[in-house]
């Protein structure tokens, strides 16, 4: 199963395209991610989406946050956590990625390196994200769009994220963040990007499964009592 949880949201339209592009190359599903601004609007689109997308593919929404103001991720996080399948938060500053990390009600740090010299994650916040189950997301589009030393820093870091991976042993999700159909790509060509990172076919494999287990948990969120523990109907 391939599960993309960070496809670049729009319109209805675009929407569609890029549904409709993600299964003819072999996703089995996407979630469009929106910012805090545009996210209560997106809801709305649900429907016609649906529609559009009936018997193609499933798809869900992810609440992308962005902000280095730990506040103001925390009200997002607060607002919206009944209403998002996924919730993620756009790492690169050290007090947001550690903040993240230490919130049992984010699902997601993406690209902790981003605009960073280093990876963005150490030892500590490993354990952090082991647990607290926060995934790293790391994304496609920042090799795609990237050329020479900029794209040679971030398959560096994609790899010392793997060395804390395979020690810690936290969630870790991959993702296109594709804007339009350009930036989406063959599950094949996904892969075999990936894997020459340094990533096996099992460790990918389990970041598709991690993927739809977020999404599996946050259904189940509200009747949940605490980690491991929910609430179920007593009805005979």
């Amino acid at each position: 199963m391939f599960f993309d949880l960070n496809v670049k949201g729009s319109s209805l339209e675009n929407n569609v395209k890029l549904a409709k592009q993600a299964f003819e190359y072999g996703w089995d599903h996407i979630n469009f991610s929106y910012n805090q601004n545009d996210f209560k609007n997106a809801l709305n689109l649900r429907d016609d989406l649906k529609d559009s997308l009936k018997d193609i593919i499933s798809f869900d929404y992810t609440l992308e946050i962005k902000s280095t103001n730990i506040n103001e991720i925390r009200k997002a996080v607060n607002k919206f956590r009944n209403n998002a399948l996924c919730i993620s938060v756009v790492g690169g500053d050290l007090k947001v990625n550690r903040a993240v990390l230490e919130n049992v009600k984010i699902d997601v740090l993406s690209r902790p390196y981003l605009k960073r010299y280093d990876s963005g994650i150490n030892h500590i916040l490993a354990k952090e994200a082991l647990n607290n189950n926060v995934a790293i997301e790391l994304c496609f589009e920042d090799i795609l769009k990237s050329y020479l030393a900029p794209r040679a820093k971030i398959i560096s870091n994609f790899r010392d994220i793997y060395t804390l991976y395979r020690k810690f042993d936290f969630p870790l999700i991959l993702s296109s963040r594709a804007e339009s159909i350009f930036g989406i790509k063959t599950t094949q060509d996904f892969v075999s990007v990936f894997k020459q990172t340094g990533l096996s076919d099992e460790e990918i494999s389990k970041s598709f499964m991690t993927s739809r287990n977020i999404l599996e948990f946050n259904r189940d969120r509200k009747d949940l009592i605490f980690r491991g523990v929910r609430r179920v109907n007593d009805e005979a």
